[in-house]
């Protein structure tokens, strides 16, 4: 009589899957596996705290300040003999270095704190006007409509006429002036959001509109918002170069990377290298922001599933 072994299997463990868990806590999970944006946040952080090191530097490494002139030593070429002509010299000797690290200070500050009062201004603004529409939204598309048929370069000569130019006034102006485009694209998103299903059943509920707007509303615009904000601060650094270059921006002897990179241009030929540092630095800035933004916007969409 034959006898037949079965063999008896446990079955398989399943693999855990990662709890649902809120918009952030996934959010966190995400930026912490996401390597190309930790490193473009590292370079970003190292060039701030580079930049905010700019006196130490200047008195203990360099020995050299930002506005120090030596008419002896225009011109020179990058060199490690001379710790203070590590990036070269400009046409009256100041030290490129100092003045790329004094420069980092004014232009992330512009770009950094210009962009926050966009945001705050665009988003605020975008949500409103979409959300409760009708008169308001009227009157906050006149208003946008109004300030972008007028020329920038217009309204920023009589605010120079009014005011000096200088790093505060520049961030109040460009802050209060470029929000625009930020709430027209706050603005059609919410248009589309508030009749979404999540939102009919938060008013059945009984949430008040400003919860609805910040909490439920909010959180599906950020990620794009993210995204515009990276371009938004690039885009303020470029602006800061350009208004320097017209008077209108930072004014020597003050330095900053848009006005240093204007000044450059003017001696291309004979001293190259006093382009290629304020460029880089422009060029580098703008990137790693740029895949920040992006990181952030794969890590706070609630559309993506998290593993």
């Amino acid at each position: 009589m034959a006898t037949t072994t079965a063999t008896m299997r446990a079955p398989a463990t399943p693999i855990a899957a990662r709890p649902s868990q809120s918009l952030w806590s996934n959010a966190w999970w995400k930026l912490r596996h996401d390597r190309l944006t930790i490193f473009a946040f590292c370079v970003l952080v190292v060039f701030a705290l580079l930049s905010a090191a700019a006196p130490l530097f200047s008195e203990y490494v360099f020995h050299y300040r930002f506005e120090q002139q030596d008419l002896l030593h225009t011109y020179e070429k990058p060199q490690l003999a001379n710790l203070a002509y590590l990036l070269g010299s400009d046409e009256i000797g100041r030290s490129q270095v100092v003045r790329l690290l004094y420069g980092g200070q004014v232009s992330l500050a512009v770009g950094f704190v210009a962009a926050l009062m966009n945001l705050t201004v665009g988003v605020t603004i975008g949500l409103t006007a979409g959300y409760f529409r009708g008169l308001i939204d009227d009157a906050v598309t006149f208003v946008i409509t109004t300030l972008n048929g007028i020329p920038q370069l217009y309204l920023l000569l009589i605010i120079a006429a009014l005011w000096k130019p200088g790093t505060f006034t520049l961030i109040v102006v460009i802050g209060l002036l470029n929000w625009t485009g930020i709430t027209l694209f706050v603005r059609g998103q919410t248009f589309a959001l508030r009749e979404r299903e999540f939102v009919t059943a938060a008013r059945t509920i009984g949430a008040r509109d400003r919860r609805i707007m910040f909490r439920h509303i909010l959180p599906n615009v950020l990620p794009l918002i993210f995204v515009l904000a990276a371009i938004d601060i690039g885009a303020i650094i470029l602006l800061e170069s350009a208004l320097s270059f017209l008077g209108l921006g930072i004014v020597p002897p003050t330095p900053s990377w848009g006005n240093m990179l204007t000044n450059a241009v003017s001696y291309f030929v004979r001293a190259w290298w006093l382009v290629v540092s304020p460029g880089v630095m422009i060029f580098l800035t703008v990137l790693c922001l740029y895949l920040i933004g992006d990181g952030l916007r794969d890590a706070l969409d609630p559309r993506l599933k998290t593993h």
